[in-house]
């Protein structure tokens, strides 16, 4: 049997108190100070997983200690890299053969190259599996709401990260218009130019033209509000912290929000910790590294390293999640299962929109 870790870690300082609970009553300063101090460890040993072969795999959550904000704006990058090595070599020690870097480890500095540096075991970001599981559910969600791609307008925000710029490549063959959003126009202007019907722009709230949305930045805030979205609009937010602020799902119940990479983990799993999912499902870029420590191929523990995940990568993830029973397990918006009258109000929204005559 092949083993696996995957670091978990707090987005925002009060999280800590999980585990400290005196941090409940202290400044954020405070706690981050103290964190920043703080060695990984490890938080629960998961088990139960049986792939449809018949392979089994167990795993460990490791925490590391940093937020977001520390990460990019509090430490040197240097430092970060030696945490999350930290975190690896608790991985090791615990039996496990390669380690996922999660939520926002994934895409500090140069997205795992460094952390593989310094760890004896393999790295992989879960970034492959993301993507394709944001593509799937997107489609998906589509499909509910009668929104045909070949005539809609399709928006990836945080296009020119390795995640968003794969789901850019893949998902405009499809639509009939992409408008890629980014922080440089040079190279936003680059990515829209290499795909089909591509529109380059650096203000997200061009995304009111689109009818479906991907969004997967970097930022540690929510960039995506009320008035950006156009009604019946579907928008799948696979950035953790999430992009997509929580006042849409207050304000505007005309738009379908779901959460990217929602994966239903084949056998009995028990995480033994909360992460806010129903139980035997995780995120997208967990079950990548669940699937790697099932396939049982050294050549494939750093599946996923760097900035940039082909389309070949997505493929071939894709094909091992089939092998092995993993799949979409419906959808999830802002922590909550997305229920029958939520996609019924967007569906409706969206009908309605489209039978106003223009300037009404």
């Amino acid at each position: 049997m092949k083993r696996f870790a995957f670091i978990i870690h707090p987005l925002v300082p009060k999280d800590i108190s999980r585990f400290y609970p005196v941090a409940k009553y202290l400044p954020d300063p405070v706690i981050e100070w103290f964190t920043a101090r703080k060695s990984p460890i490890e938080i629960s040993h998961i088990t139960g997983i049986r792939s449809a072969t018949g392979a089994e795999t167990e795993g460990w959550f490791i925490g590391c200690p940093l937020t977001p904000d520390q990460m990019i704006n509090q430490l040197p990058l240097e430092a970060v890299y030696d945490k999350l090595g930290e975190c690896a070599k608790v991985a090791e020690g615990l039996g496990a053969d390669l380690i996922g870097l999660g939520a926002f480890t994934s895409v500090v500095g140069d997205g795992g190259i460094s952390v593989r540096k310094r760890s004896k075991i393999g790295v992989t970001t879960g970034n492959s599996y993301t993507v394709a599981t944001a593509i799937q559910g997107l489609l998906r969600a589509c499909e509910e709401l009668e929104i045909d791609p070949s005539r809609s307008t399709l928006a990836v925000v945080g296009a020119t990260g390795s995640i968003g710029k794969t789901c850019a490549q893949v998902l405009s063959r499809q639509f009939e218009r992409t408008i890629v959003v980014g922080r440089d126009l040079a190279r936003t202007t680059e990515l829209a130019e290499s795909i089909p019907r591509g529109t380059a722009t650096i203000d997200v709230a061009r995304i009111r033209e689109a009818d479906a949305i991907i969004t997967v930045t970097s930022t540690d805030a929510a960039i995506i509000m009320p008035e950006h979205l156009k009604p019946g609009a579907v928008i799948c937010d696979v950035a953790r912290p999430r992009d997509v602020s929580v006042r849409v799902a207050k304000e505007r119940n005309d738009i379908l929000v779901i959460e990217g990479g929602v994966v239903a983990i084949p056998g009995d799993v028990d995480f033994r910790f909360n992460f806010g999912f129903p139980a035997k499902t995780a995120y997208a870029c967990m079950s990548e590294t669940i699937l790697l420590a099932l396939e049982g191929n050294p050549d494939l523990y750093d599946f996923t390293l760097g900035k940039d995940v082909s389309v070949a990568q997505v493929d071939q993830i894709t094909a091992l999640a089939d092998k092995h029973g993993f799949g979409l397990a419906g959808f999830r918006s802002f922590e909550k299962a997305v229920n029958k009258d939520q996609i019924t109000r967007a569906k409706a929204a969206r009908l309605t929109a489209m039978t106003v005559p223009r300037g009404a």
